[in-house]
Order: structure tokens, then sequence, then C-alpha cells
């Protein structure tokens, strides 16, 4: 153990229990039907738990194949078939919920390989390293300050201390109280940072969340730098799968669910839900349907509010729930992934995957012949490399072939060895289903439990009472969503754990 996290430990950052489980029943002693709607990392995380507790549950995935924003699929190209992917994830070592699902199917791990480094790219500065820290607070936040040279000791005199304050004192419900009506972009103007601090410390992690920061909440901003910097013992750190997703876990992950008794069903849209006098009726795409006492649904915001604008029954059965969905059914700005395959490489130094600040569309950069297996094997035979530009809050209604030219120009800039290479195969895409945390949304996202019996909810747009974001907030959500379900039937539930719960100075203000 690193001696900042012994430090840590003594100050309280460490792993803390959120819910220790309950002694249930290690299978629920009367026979319960329940329907997933949605095979991501959310739905899959909850039919997990369900089908270990002998719950007869089904999930539904619309599209051909699992995962939602972490899905893989085959892709054609001239020289055989490769998987592509909806876009890279960093599985961050304070991600305990989603990292104990995966231990299902590797109970090692192994699976998950580390990222050397974390730097972030800038066209106006010099490249600055942020995976090499001190892993826990409050040394990492001190070795930050001490080694990065957009910090100086005459900018920490000239920032308002009073409103830095907020971000080292996170608390569940007084910052959102506080700042939720504020956007992030003003909680930043208002730390007199200079404006390469500005660029290279926050933008980049503010852009990471699928939302510009001058339409986010401040109070998420807040809560997600307590969670990935502030508030965790295990720091910036990250491991990634050295095989394709769906190799690697939504396979693993079906077969699991399977040996216990589920069927996770894809190509399988649903399309209306009814409440019925012994629970729930769940209709799909073909006409035919399937009855639950439980139903949780873990797609993305837009399908959520389009599957509850389809269910007119749900208006007497959840009205709390349909009054929400207008706004939480509004996604966040668009995000564009374009995977080049090169007929050369990049320079050898290059890291393996890389931020960008202030480039006007790319946001970040991944080597993927250097990641992953198959896309190593193809470069290794055709001397070609794998590269993938990820824009995560991009300017909407513009085409996605477009957008990956945009952000293949500005890579030259950056790295100007990728003018030289010729591209061979390039896919495409650009989508808006990453939730929006918008300034005053805190109110009313929904949570986990509905206001209809039998009826949960789960995704990285679900509230939870403790820091979460991202793939650990589908994860959890999707246990959350389980355990509500295990707990009313008797069965044992899933532990629940998160970081410190608030920040290091909040007693103080």
């Amino acid at each position: 153990m690193a001696l900042s996290q012994v430090v840590g430990r003594l100050i309280g950052v460490r792993e803390h229990v959120v819910d220790p489980g309950d002694d249930g029943a290690a299978r629920v002693p009367r026979p319960l039907a329940a329907v997933v709607v949605g095979g991501g990392i959310a739905g899959m995380s909850a039919a997990v738990v369900l089908a270990e507790r002998g719950v007869d549950v089904t999930v539904l995935e619309a599209a051909p194949t699992l995962g939602g924003r972490l899905g893989a699929w085959p892709e054609a190209l001239a020289d055989g078939t490769q998987r592509n992917e909806h876009g890279f994830h960093a599985f961050f070592r304070q991600y305990y919920n989603w990292r104990s699902i995966l231990r299902r199917v590797d109970p090692d791990l192994g699976l998950l390989k580390p990222i050397p480094g974390y730097p972030i790219l800038s066209g106006q500065w010099p490249t600055e390293e942020f995976g090499k820290l001190p892993p826990a607070p409050p040394a990492n936040l001190l070795a930050l300050l001490l080694r990065s040279p957009s910090v100086r000791l005459a900018d920490l005199r000239g920032m308002d201390r009073d409103a830095a304050l907020p971000l080292l004192s996170y608390d569940p419900v007084r910052t959102y109280a506080e700042f939720d009506g504020m956007t992030a972009d003003e909680l930043l103007s208002s730390l007199r940072l200079p404006d390469r601090a500005r660029a290279m410390l926050f933008e980049v992690f503010s852009h990471s969340f699928f939302n510009h920061e001058a339409e986010m909440s401040a109070a998420e901003l807040i809560a997600q730098f307590h969670f990935y910097l502030l508030g965790n013992p295990e720091g910036l750190a990250f491991d990634c799968p050295d095989e394709d997703y769906a190799t690697a876990i939504w396979e693993p992950l079906t077969r699991h669910v399977e040996q216990h008794g589920g069927r996770v069903l894809t190509g399988t849209a649903v399309t209306r839900l009814d409440r019925e006098p012994g629970g729930w009726r769940v209709t799909v795409t073909d006409g035919s349907s399937h009855a639950a006492g439980h139903v949780v649904l873990a797609v993305d915001p837009p399908a959520l509010a389009a599957l509850v604008a389809a269910s007119p029954g749900l208006a007497a059965a959840a009205p709390r729930l349909v009054a929400r969905m207008p706004a939480f059914g509004q996604a966040g700005p668009p995000y564009a992934v374009a995977r080049y395959w090169l007929d050369g490489d990049v320079r050898a130094d290059r890291a393996v995957f890389s931020g960008v600040s202030r480039q006007p569309t790319l946001d970040s950069v991944t080597l993927y012949h250097r990641l992953e297996n198959e896309p190593r094997s193809w470069a290794e035979r055709t001397g070609g490399s794998v590269v993938e530009l990820h824009a995560y809050a991009c300017e909407p209604d513009v085409p996605a072939e477009e957008l990956a030219e945009r952000m293949r120009v500005e890579l030259t800039g950056l790295w100007p060895e990728v003018a030289e290479l010729t591209v061979r195969e390039l896919r495409a895409r650009v989508e808006a289903r990453a939730p929006a945390f918008t300034p005053g949304s805190h109110a009313w996202r929904p949570g986990v439990r509905t206001d209809a019996d039998g009826l949960y909810l789960a995704g990285d747009g679900v509230r939870t009472e403790f820091p979460s974001a991202l793939m650990e907030r589908s994860a959890a959500t999707g246990i959350i969503a389980a355990n509500h379900i295990l707990r009313g039937a008797g069965g044992a539930t899933e532990p629940l754990r998160s970081v410190r719960p608030r920040g290091l100075l909040a007693g103080r203000r």
C-alpha cells in the first residue's frame, strides 16, 4: 500500500460500505420473475444479482449486441472482420461495484490491464501527466499543485480560496442545495484560475461527463471532482480490457446469467409497459409479452422517456415518474466516436490514452493497436495502426464523417506524424444518449425506486445518495434495483461500496 493511501486511511479516505447487504436466503424462497429492460452495465448488473439469488430474470435488449455505451460488435473491413466498439472507457479502481460484477466472470480481474500514464495534450501548452500522482488525497492534491506547471505559487495566491472551498467540502445534501443552480462554467470562473490551469486541470475533466461546462451543474462537477480525485484512495489510475468488450465482458456475463437460470435476449425492443393485478406486462416488437412481478428499466434517458410515453397506463401507476420524463428524457449534447485504421503508426512514445484540451472537437485519443489484442494483431500484420478519436460534447447536427475529419485534422496539429498516414478504413458515428446534468436537475432527477410498486430505474443518469459516476453509477443503480426486489422477497442482498461520502473539509463549512 502506498504511503499516501496509509495517510488517506487515517483521515477517512478509504473504501466505505454504503450497504452491507442483508443475510436473507441464498435463493429467494418462492418463485419470482423479473424483467430487465436494457442489456448495458446497469441492466446486466441487476440481472447478475437477481439470477444468482434464484429470480427468474429475463433481460430484453433492443440492439443486436449487449453493452449500450460499452457495446462491441463485428465490423466488416476490406481485409477481414474486426470488433468495433462504442468508445473508450476507463475502468477506474474506485469502481468497486462494477468490479464486483466483473469478478463473477474473472475473480482476479485479469481481463483488466493497467494503462500507464494519463497525459493531457494541448496545442497551446506542453503536455501534462496526471496518471502518476500519489493515489490518495491529500498527497495527490499537493503533488498536483507542486508538479503541474499550470499552477504556480503566484497563481495560488491569486485564486479565490473561498470559491475553491466547495471543491474540498463535498456534501451529498448541502453541495446540491447550494450549487446545483450554478453552472460548472460559473464555478470555474469564480476560482480566478489562470487560463492554462483551467484548461488543463478542469475543463478536460468536466468534458469527460459528456456535458459542456456552460450547461452542466456546478454541484455535479464538485461531486465528480470528489469521486475521482479528492474522496477516493485509488487515485486517477485506471485499467482497461485487453480484449474487446464483447469478448471480455458481455459474452462471459451472458453465460453467467444463463448458468443461473436467466435469459438474455438481444434484438428485442420493448414497446410498451402495462400494470396488471399481479405485476407488470412487458410487450416487445413482435407483439409477444413477458409477465413479471418486477421490472427494471435500465435504458438511456431518451429511450426511457419514449417507453414511458408509449405506456399510457403509467400515468396512473407512476405519475411522478411520468411527470419527470420531459426533463429527464432530454439527453446531453451529442458525442462522436471515430475509429481509424491507418497505414502506418504514430510515434512509439505516444500514450495509449490521452485527454485533449481546448480543441474545437477532439477530446481524447486512444491507440487501440496498443491496447487490445485484435487491433494489435492487425497492426502487426499490416504495419498500420488503429486510432480512436472521441468528442465528448460536440456541435449538434453535424454528420459523423465530418466530425471525424475535424478530429483527425485537430490531431495532426498535436501529433504531426498523423498527417503522413493514409486512412485505410473509417467507422464514425455520432449519438446523443448520455444523460444531461443541467443546473437545477438534481431536484427532479429520479432515483432507483419509482412511485409504482415493482418498477425500478437504473443507469448513469439515475440519482444515487452516495458518490458515483459513469460506469460505476450504472452498476451501482442496477445492484440497488436488484436489492429492492430481493429485500421484498426475502433474498440475500448484494453489498454496495463507494468512496469517502463527504469531502475532506466538509465539516468546516
